[in-house]
């Protein structure tokens, strides 16, 4: 989830961290957010001298990974909600269409999304509602197709804004996803799916967590280069 407003962060030389500390963390890890955050998150023992000569070590890593985030972060263009404008629906764009009249302010029909006239000034906020909607119920029939097959038992699916995250696992075992991943391609936003459906065995990015994805998945290291690289592509709305 996107740091909260007031977390502690770490500076190290150009570096500003978000420094996020959990019991359930037995290792240091440095994660370079979609945006280009950075965010370092460690046991709550660990001290300050710890945490800078981790980032030391991590440093071309770390520059690595930024350099190559530039260039997407360029090219995100924003929505204007004009006619004939695309909008992504599990990986495929439908062109925007403007009526007069129609029951709601959004519907998709026929291939084209169409948005009353009147309910242009909001019009971002129903793009919103319109994706978490098709997104809980998309993602929680997947939910239902996985959960034997990878031995859970998820409470539910929520579907907010998560910032720069796809999806989290929560307390309880609710599952978190951002409503752009209905945006991504179907194979896509599944793969969000099935590693979410890990971190409920797995808390940590471990060997073992990484196993339960490609048993899961055998082709997940595929689909998690392409999020990777195009991800950034479904950020304009």
């Amino acid at each position: 989830m996107p740091a909260a407003v007031n977390a502690p962060c770490l500076q190290v030389d150009d570096l500003r961290f978000t420094l996020r500390r959990s019991p359930r963390r037995k290792t240091m890890q440095i994660t370079v957010e979609r945006n280009g955050e950075l965010v370092l998150s460690a046991p709550p023992g660990v001290d300050e001298a710890a945490l800078r000569a981790f980032v030391l070590e991590k440093r071309f890593w770390i520059y690595t990974k930024l350099a190559g985030k530039e260039p997407l972060l360029r090219q995100v263009p924003r929505k204007e909600f004009v006619g004939g404008e695309g909008f992504l629906y599990l990986g495929r764009s439908h062109r925007l269409k403007l009526v007069d009249e129609q029951d709601g302010p959004l519907k998709l029909a026929a291939g084209r999304f169409c948005l009353r006239r009147d309910a242009l000034p909001a019009a971002r906020g129903h793009f919103i509602r319109w994706y978490s909607e098709h997104a809980k119920t998309w993602l929680s029939d997947r939910v239902a197709e996985y959960r034997s097959r990878m031995d859970v038992a998820p409470a539910g699916v929520k579907v907010q804004d998560l910032g720069y995250r796809w999806g989290s696992c929560g307390k309880a075992g609710w599952l978190y996803f951002h409503w752009k991943t209905i945006l991504l391609p179907a194979r896509i936003a599944e793969y969000v799916l099935v590693h979410e459906l890990a971190h409920l065995h797995e808390p940590h990015h471990t060997p073992a967590f990484w196993l339960r994805v490609e048993r899961a998945m055998p082709d997940y290291a595929q689909r998690k280069e392409w999020l990777a690289a195009h991800g950034i592509e479904v950020e304009g709305l």
